[in-house]
């Protein structure tokens, strides 16, 4: 089981930017391996750890971005309940790929890193 504790420890000691940027890759990855059916272990993980992430940053961002990034944590949120049918259909996989990186280039673009 995941220390989440230890993980916030070690994300809160970065910059904002550098928080910001581990979500989209966080979320580039998701893309990646759901893309070529890998690992869905992994892509659980992300997953959960995202929505870490969105939680312990959403409270430093501006109100409009902090909605946003709660948005991709309903994201999230929903595609954890349904991976087993998700990682069954390619189709399926395929859209939350082009999605988790529209999310990726979302969350960097509202941080004006894109």
């Amino acid at each position: 089981m995941k220390d989440w504790n230890s993980l916030k420890v070690r994300y809160l000691r970065d910059m904002s930017p550098t928080r910001i940027g581990n979500m989209a890759d966080n979320l580039s990855q998701i893309k990646t391996l759901t893309r070529k059916a890998l690992s869905l272990t992994t892509v659980e993980y992300l997953s959960q750890e995202s929505k870490y992430f969105i939680e312990w940053a959403a409270i430093e961002v501006d109100i409009d971005t902090s909605v946003e990034l709660l948005e991709l944590q309903r994201q999230l949120s929903h595609w954890q309940f349904h991976w087993s049918t998700i990682w069954q259909n390619p189709e399926e996989r395929e859209k939350v790929a082009a999605r988790s990186q529209l999310w990726a280039e979302r969350i960097l673009e509202l941080l004006g890193l894109l």
